[in-house]
């Protein structure tokens, strides 16, 4: 292992400390890098990670799509999509963070010609967190109804119609009438004292109070993207609520946030215990939890294409790799820790959370089907379906459901507060690196001001058409822009910088490693990973469809916003590959093999940790005189 370690900050008298950091609450005095800061703990950095991994996701969508492709057989491609795809990305991210401390646009000095891949990386992440937060608003609004005696979605109230229902009622059937076979509504059977034949049952049409009380209440949902509406005020004050919660969290930057996730990230894991525990207890918990990994497994799916394109896009969404928040977090990692570790522990923390989420959740839905004499496969969905209407009603059915409503909805608002710290962190460290003097002295403004803009542009998320935007930009946004930075950091990485030199890079970090170890990466990154990402990307454009929200169909216009979002996202890559090549000197080209050169000032951020390999690099702060720090170029003078 490495020992060249940079002198501690300790070094320092109190006094010389005190007086040129006391408006730098973000540094502390056993930080290497007194510049930007490192974390305080590694127990910080990690739950941070995990925080930021483990999301929504992991509770409203991975068990759904194990009972949907497989059962327990979906674990054997999930398993092997994570070792191929997952795992390799997010251990890379991780080393390219830590080993130039710095976030996800800057940190293109390795390859100036990709920077525009960081900043699409950052406004995609922009895009997110707006959307991200309006769902945590969602979260808060039930956690407050639930706050009383009786749960509001328990029944049909004053606010349900004709087709609000608790049980379904039978409208018509088959039954044997003076010994022939005859179709007639459910009355004429029960008044003749005639027995409907199994499985010619038809029912009525009718809606869950959970699914009205969302629809009716908690959103006041309007018929379409056309009809925008009001501002719901309620959603509005809880969007607010949120906002000031991530705002107080990161006004220290990683010296809060990394304080606060030991209980967001730690708690949802108590949450989960419980609710299983009682989940367990309950009738009918045996056949949700059967339907999810048990009876229901079918090894035959496997030779499905779409259950393979489905445990790919999971692992990949769920570890929020190429959305540069792994970059942004690592960056604050000292130089020598064990970034490959750090890299198994929070992957392996994060899939296993998804499973253990899934007992929890079939368990107390295969309650909901025993109670409603209804087959699992009816009352099991995913998304907001499962979060606002199939849950809630579940746990409406159970005794003192006010507590385990709110302990659900309070495990749901911590999921999300996590992920939404390290999204909005992964903004401010990239101001933080373009304009490193301004957000020194400016770190609590900038913090609020981002909240306070993110605040108002969430709005239209809170109107009663908002959830119709809030599924259009998790469609678009969410969607291609990450795959196709994901896939250009693969290759810039591996076949321009060379992914060679970046094992080198990273042995400096953890100390040198055997041909051995570095066999399975090499495999991963040279060629397994980048095909199924390009896999992914291709076969997620061949099957697009138009969003659609439940039944309701967006309009044209809907559709060209969302095609706009996406562009803009990516947009930039092209843009500021144009820009490096113009600025840059000689023919076209030595400018093109120029910008394909790691820039003059890439490397270890700081000089004890350069070593041999990049002893030529000027001092950053020397060097800092020669960039030029505006948002419209990203440019770094290449000397």
């Amino acid at each position: 292992q490495p020992t060249q370690l940079c002198p501690p900050s300790l070094s320092f008298s109190s006094k010389t400390f005190s007086s040129s950091n006391e408006d730098e609450a973000h540094i502390g005095d056993s930080d290497e890098n007194l510049e930007r800061g490192n974390w305080s703990k590694k127990a910080d950095y990690l739950l941070s990670m995990v925080g930021y991994a483990v999301g929504l996701g992991n509770v409203w969508r991975f068990p759904y799509l194990t009972y949907q492709n497989g059962g327990g057989a979906f674990l054997i491609p999930y398993t092997l999509m994570l070792a191929l795809a997952g795992l390799p990305l997010f251990f890379m991210e991780c080393s390219l963070g830590q080993f130039a401390s710095l976030g996800p646009v800057t940190v293109w000095r390795i390859l100036p010609l990709f920077q525009g891949v960081g900043i699409t990386m950052v406004i995609i992440s922009t895009f997110v967190a707006i959307y991200y937060n309006v769902i945590i608003a969602y979260a808060l609004y039930y956690l407050f109804a639930s706050l009383q005696k009786v749960l509001p979605w328990s029944d049909c109230f004053s606010w349900s119609d004709e087709f609000c229902s608790k049980t379904r009622s039978v409208s018509d059937c088959n039954a044997t009438f003076n010994g022939e076979i005859i179709h007639a509504n459910y009355s004429f059977i029960t008044s003749n004292n005639l027995t409907c034949i199994n499985g010619t049952m038809n029912y009525k049409q009718v809606q869950f109070p959970s699914e009205q009380y969302w629809n009716k209440v908690a959103l006041r949902r309007s018929s379409g993207l056309d009809e925008t509406g009001n501002i719901v005020w309620y959603l509005a004050l809880c969007l607010l609520l949120a906002w000031i919660i991530v705002g107080a969290a990161l006004f220290k930057g990683i010296k809060s946030s990394g304080k606060v996730v030991y209980f967001t990230a730690l708690f949802p894991y108590v949450i989960l215990l419980i609710l299983l525990v009682r989940g367990a207890t309950l009738e009918g918990a045996l056949d949700g939890i059967e339907y999810y990994i048990g009876r229901q497994s079918n090894i035959t799916k496997l030779m499905e294409a779409e259950v393979w394109k489905d445990a790919a896009t999971q692992i990949f969404y769920s570890l929020s790799v190429a959305w540069g928040g792994l970059v942004a977090l690592s960056s604050y990692n000292k130089f020598h820790n064990n970034c490959y570790s750090d890299a198994i522990l929070v992957c392996v923390t994060n899939c296993a959370t998804s499973v253990f989420a899934g007992f929890a959740i079939f368990s107390i839905l295969g309650h909901m089907a025993f109670v409603s004499e209804r087959p699992v496969s009816e009352v099991v969905d995913s998304g907001f379906d499962l979060a606002f209407v199939a849950y809630p009603e579940a746990l409406s059915q159970l005794p003192i459901s006010p507590l385990w409503s709110f302990l659900f909805f309070f495990m749901l608002l911590l999921l999300g507060l996590d992920s939404q710290f390290a999204t909005v962190e992964t903004l401010t460290t990239a101001i933080q690196d373009i304009y490193p003097q301004v957000m020194k002295k400016f770190r609590l403004l900038i913090t609020v001001g981002v909240c306070i803009l993110l605040f108002f542009l969430g709005l239209i998320c809170v109107t009663q058409a908002g959830i119709y935007w809030v599924n259009l930009i998790d469609h678009f946004c969410a969607g291609w822009g990450i795959l196709v930075a994901a896939v250009l950091e693969m290759i810039g990485i591996v076949y321009i910088y060379g992914g060679n030199r970046f094992i080198e890079d990273i042995e400096m970090m953890i100390g040198k490693k055997s041909c051995l170890f570095w066999m399975w990466w090499r495999m991963c990154w040279f060629f397994v990973t980048p095909v199924l990402l390009t896999a992914i990307l291709v076969w997620s454009l061949v099957m697009f469809s138009p969003p659609t929200y439940g039944s309701v169909v967006y309009p044209a216009w809907g559709t060209a916003v969302g095609w706009c979002m996406i562009i803009f996202c990516v947009i930039w890559i092209p843009i500021v590959a144009i820009v490096k090549v113009v600025k840059a000197k000689g023919n076209f080209c030595q400018r093109i093999v120029s910008c394909c050169r790691p820039a003059a000032n890439w490397g270890p951020y700081l000089e004890c940790h350069r070593g041999e390999r990049y002893s030529h690099i000027v001092d950053p702060k020397k060097e800092k005189e020669h960039e030029i720090p505006t948002l419209s170029s990203f440019v770094y003078t290449q000397q």
